[in-house]
């Protein structure tokens, strides 16, 4: 087998993951993508340990036995990551990047209307903020306006 395969396959995926790092909003997907570009060098560490052992006459694997570490670390990143991201949206209410950078800078979220959730009376509307000051979800928005 060429070691251009692999290598093509796995510049593939580290493009693909490197989008979806730029691109996505959800926290959740972000850290998938992050695991394609882990999984993309993974596969590169195995294919050029297999090329240069051919080549070399060596028994000694040492690109898939980084591979190994790296795995590990991939298994406790996505644990530890996903256990950050569940205790976000518990706390938020969302896994939208944008929205929590927005509320870490000390921005308020505007309403619908851009009036912060308020009605003209100055009181709250039955759909705006709850007491903690959090934007309700929007099946709930939906019923309240319904």
């Amino acid at each position: 087998m060429h070691l251009v395969y692999p290598a093509v396959l796995a510049a593939l995926l580290f493009c693909t993951g490197i989008y979806g790092v730029l691109a996505r909003r959800n926290a959740i997907l972000v850290l998938m993508s992050v695991e394609l570009m882990l999984n993309a060098v993974n596969l590169n560490l195995v294919a050029f340990d297999v090329w240069l052992s051919r080549t070399a006459e060596e028994k000694l694997h040492s690109g898939q036995a980084l591979t190994l570490f790296t795995i590990a670390i991939a298994a406790a990143e996505i644990g530890i990551g996903l256990a950050i991201v569940l205790a976000v949206y518990r706390g938020r209410g969302t896994s939208d990047i944008d929205k929590l950078r927005d509320t870490a800078e000390g921005h308020e979220t505007d309403g619908p209307d851009g009036s912060g959730g308020s009605d003209s009376t100055g009181g709250s509307s039955p759909g705006g903020s709850d007491s903690d000051g959090t934007e309700p979800p929007a099946a709930e928005k939906a019923e309240a306006t319904a």
